[in-house]
């Protein structure tokens, strides 16, 4: 089995469930209240059980975001990098990999090029630095990609991932090191080993 390194969570996602689960989960109490208002009237029993449902809903959804805010994450490994959402699952092999650089969020995604909603999503984010992944080909159809992906994983139609992680060194470090097979743990048995060579050898 491949050895796996530390799981980097995807700032896109979780910045996204951060405005959204606040929002739900509000407006599912409040009809949560207003069930319970109707209900206390005495007015028909199908109005406080349609507002009750639906408020039902909305804080369950509300709850869920909360709890999948932190859930979509990429983790290399020592062959492959692994790329998880909430809907989709990847695993990325290294021959696919062309180069890896560095990129501004805001110079990816300028103003007059992404839609009003998608602007004000990259706001916060547009002095952060995402590591922008080239490769010979997607793993699978770009189309189904796209599907399950957010736009801004892409910056244009050529075979590449924008990843968004909070400390873009740290993960281009080990993704790195984890590609070219030095492994995490490469520097210590180095030393282990020169130290052990410095040892003296008993004599038969």
């Amino acid at each position: 089995m491949a050895k796996g390194g530390r799981r980097y969570p995807l700032v896109i996602y979780t910045h996204m469930m951060d405005r959204w689960w606040p929002a739900i989960l509000t407006l599912g109490l409040f009809l949560l209240l207003l069930a319970y208002g109707v209900y206390n009237l005495g007015l028909e029993e199908w109005r406080w059980l349609v507002f009750a449902g639906i408020g039902g809903l909305s804080a369950f959804l509300g709850f869920l975001f909360l709890i999948l805010r932190k859930s979509a994450y990429v983790r290399p490994f020592s062959d492959h990098l692994r790329l998880v959402t909430p809907f989709l699952r990847l695993n990325i092999s290294y021959k696919r990999f062309r180069r890896a650089t560095s990129a501004n969020m805001g110079a990816l995604f300028p103003p007059n090029s992404v839609s009003k909603w998608q602007a004000g999503i990259i706001q916060p984010m547009a002095k952060m630095t995402a590591l922008v992944i080239e490769l010979n080909a997607y793993p699978m159809s770009q189309t189904v990609l796209r599907f399950f992906l957010s736009p801004l994983f892409f910056k244009d139609k050529t075979p590449h991932f924008v990843i968004l992680v909070d400390d873009w060194m740290k993960f281009s470090s080990e993704l790195e090191s984890m590609r070219t097979g030095a492994g995490p743990s490469a520097p210590q048995q180095k030393r282990d080993n020169s130290i052990l060579s410095r040892l003296p050898t008993s004599k038969k």
